[in-house]
């Protein structure tokens, strides 16, 4: 199913668009935007468009992202191919809707969709499928691709990408701000303020990964609309407290991770007793591992932060927004729409301003956030 919004603002004669595409960690479908930039700013969205997995897809990414079962060269041949499929048809579904040719289009940025990532291993590694040679085949424009392996060679976690892309949109001189997104994982940029010295980003945790599962398992849907689900439940404090006794959530940034380990085994691992809770209660307490995560994060790393601005899937959870709200009562805590840029938007949008980073050679990483050990050119030009 596609689903379609126009985000149409005045055009700059002087702008240039850039083609921006994404799947996350929630493994949902294609986001596809067209993103203006003038003088290399940001400077809105002229067209936005979704096209989802077909569930064989879907779920078959899914299995690869949990590493069962194994994969043959043979199928990551042809996943490679399936996964740029959709990513084409995604681009040139926005084109159609813009009524646009692929000639009008700078580059695309592709971020591919993310099946393994383990920045920890030796030697670190990273994989995003869905080919870029045949993305630009199959629609005529040259694709940037490939954006964390560069990181990560440098002694990068090669994520979080965007909080770059944050800082030039939401920092604020005046408020200590911070930009949370609610994907299968949430991650968090810290702006203190308008220097991009400043900035830092760092995974914290699960965001939708765990509630997406539950709910695929009791409800039969992808997720849980608007929370409704965990709002029927009540907190289990002793499936909290083993959940944020896991390590990961004291070590120090940088970090990053994945649904490769945080998901439902995990919990079981970490809880034995998982199964046998009321399914309410458990998804009521997977938002609160999301909220408490989260907002201990910010407590731990921005004490100061005055507004949190949520993008992704999570920021339209209402029972999650809640709950970080009363965890956090000294920001306000609201959605990226506010601030000129829809919160579902927002992660396809920095992959086209990365793209344009790529091809003006100017540096997409910021080491302080990543780890790595320099400013790098992210992306390779197909």
């Amino acid at each position: 199913m596609a689903r379609l919004r126009s985000r149409r603002q005045t055009s700059l004669m002087s702008a240039t668009l850039y083609l921006g595409l994404m799947s996350g960690t929630s493994m949902d479908g294609v986001d596809a935007v067209l993103a203006e930039f003038d003088a290399g700013r940001f400077a809105g969205l002229r067209h936005t468009h979704h096209l989802d997995y077909d569930a064989g897809l879907r779920g078959r990414l899914l299995e690869l992202a949990h590493e069962l079962p194994p994969l043959t060269l043979a199928e990551l041949g042809r996943l490679e191919g399936l996964v740029a499929d959709r990513f084409a048809q995604a681009a040139l579904g926005v084109l159609a809707a813009a009524g646009l040719q692929p000639a009008q289009i700078r580059a695309i940025g592709s971020h591919g969709q993310t099946v393994f990532h383990d920045p920890s291993m030796e030697p670190p590694a990273t994989l995003q499928l869905g080919d870029p040679s045949r993305i630009a085949a199959r629609t005529g424009i040259t694709t940037v691709a490939d954006f964390r392996r560069r990181d990560v060679a440098l002694g990068g976690q090669g994520a979080p990408l965007v909080p770059a892309f944050h800082h030039g949109v939401f920092a604020d001189a005046a408020e200590p701000r911070c930009v949370v997104n609610l994907g299968g994982i949430a991650n968090v940029t810290i702006l203190p303020d308008l220097s991009g010295e400043s900035v830092r980003g760092f995974d914290t945790g699960p965001a939708n990964a765990l509630m997406d599962q539950w709910s695929e398992r009791h409800l039969g849907k992808t997720h849980d609309d608007a929370g409704a689900f965990a709002a029927t439940g009540r907190v289990h404090a002793g499936l909290l407290e083993q959940l944020l006794e896991d390590p990961y959530f004291s070590l120090p940034p940088p970090k990053s991770t994945g649904r490769s380990y945080f998901n439902l085994p995990w919990a079981q691992r970490r809880f034995p007793e998982l199964l046998q809770l009321p399914p309410a209660d458990v998804q009521a307490t997977f938002a609160e591992l999301t909220a408490a995560s989260v907002a201990g994060a910010i407590a731990d790393h921005a004490p100061g932060c005055r507004r949190v601005l949520l993008c992704g899937g999570g920021a339209r959870n209402d029972f999650l927004v809640s709950r970080l709200r009363a965890l956090l009562p000294r920001a306000a805590v609201q959605a990226t729409d506010a601030y000129g840029l829809d919160a579902d938007w927002v992660e396809a949008a920095a992959f086209a301003w990365l793209a344009m980073r790529c091809l003006e050679g100017l540096p997409g990483n910021l080491p302080a956030v990543t780890g790595a050990s320099q400013p790098a050119v992210l992306g390779g030009i197909y």
